[in-house]
Parts: C-alpha cells; structure tokens; sequence
C-alpha cells in the first residue's frame, strides 16, 4: 500500500515564489508530519479556478482541474503552470486545510 504523506513528500519541492503544475493541501499534526487533505484540495481548486485578481500568471488558473492518482491522491492540476505556491496556500488554509505543497 502507497503512503500518501510519502507521496506528498516525494513529490514536494519549495511551494512559493514560483509558478506550478501541481498542488494539494495538507495538515501538520505534528512535527515533520503531514497528511493530505482532500476536503481543502478540492475546495482551493475550484477556488483557483474562479480567480481573476490581475494580469500576473498565478493571478488567474482557467486550466486548474482537480485530478486523481489511482483514487488515493486527488490535487489540482494546472498543465499551463498557473499554480502560484502562496496562493495555492491562501486557497488551502481557507478551507480548514494547515499548509499547502506546489510542484
């Protein structure tokens, strides 16, 4: 069996400051624990999808589509790259989500 905060670590790089094609929202229970969180995943992408606060890339997300690997993994997808990390974070923690992680 797959472990999903494994797979969410494997997959993590640096979430801010930069433009991504991926993105899901986790909580942090303890320290150097995090667990995925599908409710807040798929509410920040809707969210992202309705978006439009100005002209930068991570300003709007037409293409943001919540995706899933093998039912286990569900995360929004952006194949344009118009996840931006701090707003994708803003979107998650809105949702009851502790964190968000952008690759």
């Amino acid at each position: 069996m797959v472990s999903i905060p494994l797979i969410v670590a494997a997959l993590a790089t640096s979430a801010f400051a930069d433009t991504h094609t991926q993105g899901v929202c986790i909580d942090t229970p303890g320290s150097g624990v995090q667990v995925y969180n599908k409710a807040a995943t798929e509410k920040a992408c809707d969210a992202y999808k309705n978006r439009n606060t100005g002209s930068e890339k991570w300003d709007q997300c037409p293409d943001c589509t919540l995706k899933s690997e093998r039912d286990l993994l569900y995360y929004c997808e952006s194949d344009s790259e118009h996840i931006g990390g701090d707003e994708l974070n803003y979107y998650c923690t809105q949702n009851g989500a502790g964190d968000s992680v952008a690759w």
